[in-house]
């Protein structure tokens, strides 16, 4: 199954009072697996980026100021998209966020029923406990000691981690979970993608090593599958 995962950076909290977004980043996974392909643009809001805002992602007007509209790419963002599902932390707020720039260009909004929110998924399997995407990190051991500041697509990749450990894991570091009284932190080695994806090759024995293994099974008494 083919799933986005994506985060969002923005001018502020409300795209109903003049805020824009600014940042995307989109991650695809295939099977809750990482492709390697991603969708990545920042956006000139054509506004002004309060401080606070800028505070947490680290955007300025400046450097905003050459990039392109959103509309500019949102056609190349919704083939990317195409009809997966989107998983998003506190989702609502980036589903916001993009269909306000997507209505704004005359475009259709994006259906909540395609939505994943991992901010409620977190919240049904930890109740009590904190929900952000830091605290997510560190209880399932993904690292993001890289992570200065909020960024779009470095956020969108350790969601796609943490994401994969709130459905159920995969143990990608081969380790058996450590118990610390009583919340279990499965500890992980695994790195965000940083070289070109290369698709996975197929891997079979050679005649010489069938060979071998031929000889050894011979040198075997009384084997159990000749029973």
């Amino acid at each position: 199954m083919r799933e986005i995962v994506f985060d969002t950076e923005t001018t502020g909290l409300d795209p109903r009072s003049g805020d824009r977004m600014v940042e995307i980043g989109c991650i695809e996974m295939v099977n809750r697996v990482t492709t390697g392909q991603v969708f990545h643009a920042y956006f000139n809001p054509e506004r002004d980026m309060p401080i606070e805002a800028e505070r947490v992602h680290g955007l300025s007007a400046a450097f905003l100021s050459d990039k392109p509209l959103f509309g500019s790419r949102a056609a190349e963002l919704l083939d990317f998209l195409a009809d997966a599902p989107l998983v998003a932390h506190n989702a609502q707020f980036d589903f916001g966020f993009l269909n306000a720039e997507l209505v704004a260009c005359g475009l259709s909004a994006i259906g909540n029923d395609r939505m994943i929110d991992t901010l409620a998924i977190a919240r049904r399997r930890h109740p009590g406990a904190k929900h952000t995407l830091d605290a997510l990190c560190a209880r399932y051991g993904v690292d993001r000691s890289h992570r200065v500041l909020h960024g779009a697509l470095l956020d969108a990749e350790l969601l796609a981690q943490v994401y994969v450990e709130l459905t159920g894991g995969r143990q990608i570091g081969l380790e058996l979970a450590a118990v610390e009284g009583e919340q279990v932190v499965r500890t992980t080695t695994f790195q965000p993608r940083t070289g070109p994806y290369r698709e996975p090759r197929e891997h079979a024995p050679s005649t010489e090593e069938l060979a071998r293994h031929g000889q050894f099974l011979e040198t075997l008494s009384e084997p159990l599958w000749r029973s």
